[in-house]
């Protein structure tokens, strides 16, 4: 059976979409199977990073009993959609998203589910259809206030959170540090994204930053994530990296810990 991994937050603006597509196209990168579903019902975008405009067959119809769920699934690359409707003005029921997924868990190795940046039924839902969850947060004490919120709502419900993915890093002393951020969340930071212009090229090329940019940093961090995800090792050959390794970062650590934890038991 698939996983499915909810990427949540509660802010906008902090690169959750972008997320969802990069760490969907890294993971496939090792042969995986990977359906990206676009859980943001009342203003999806996850099909407009991905050129995926107006669809003919959606996750609205399939919620409102119109349409069976495979034939809402776009066929793309790198990766499989399961788009919403930017149109759509049906009444649908996002609790209902749990109960439709389960039925292409042995399709996929992973499902990965965008979900709304508000504390509201789709974010619960996404939540509820996971089984495991990553926050999405900024450096930055609004960001922060939100993501204390996200984890103390899924806490609630039970459903476990693997870590937070730290977006939009210019690495400058008006950021909040790693340690305050994870002493405060009382989560670990499993990967860190600096903040990078391609990102914003990837989008209007409607392609995964992972594989627009598939050598920069964040690309490597996220490759890096997906390895310890799938239980794997990723070792590109870097000079860089070979020094590092006296004094690895936070997340390389926190990675480790996972691996470890889950794989080496």
């Amino acid at each position: 059976m698939g996983r499915v991994i909810g990427i949540v937050s509660l802010k906008g603006g902090v690169g959750k979409t972008s997320v969802v597509s990069a760490l969907g196209a890294a993971i496939s990168e090792f042969n995986k199977k990977v359906l990206l579903v676009d859980a943001n019902f009342s203003a999806p975008n996850l099909g407009l990073h991905l050129n995926v405009v107006d669809p003919e067959v959606t996750l609205h119809d399939v919620l409102s009993m119109k349409s069976d769920i495979k034939n809402a699934i776009q066929k793309l690359d790198h990766f499989d959609l399961l788009p919403s409707s930017i149109f759509s003005r049906e009444i649908i029921n996002p609790l209902k998203l749990r109960d439709k997924l389960k039925y292409l868990r042995r399709n996929y190795d992973f499902t990965i589910i965008d979900s709304s940046p508000a504390l509201n039924e789709e974010s619960l839902a996404v939540m509820l259809a996971s089984d495991e969850l990553f926050v999405v947060t900024t450096p930055d004490h609004p960001t922060l206030s939100n993501t204390l919120k996200a984890v103390k709502l899924a806490r609630q419900k039970g459903r476990p959170i693997n870590g937070l993915i730290l977006n939009k890093v210019y690495n400058k002393n008006f950021e909040l540090s790693l340690d305050d951020i994870e002493k405060t969340a009382e989560v670990p930071i499993m990967a860190v994204l600096p903040y990078d212009v391609n990102f914003l090229k990837s989008l209007s090329e409607f392609t995964p930053s992972t594989i627009h940019k598939p050598n920069s940093k964040a690309s490597i961090e996220y490759k890096k994530l997906a390895a310890t995800l799938l239980g794997e090792k990723y070792k590109p050959f870097n000079f860089k990296e070979l020094f590092r390794k006296i004094t690895p970062p936070r997340q390389e650590i926190n990675r480790a810990i996972f691996y470890e934890r889950v794989f080496n038991q």
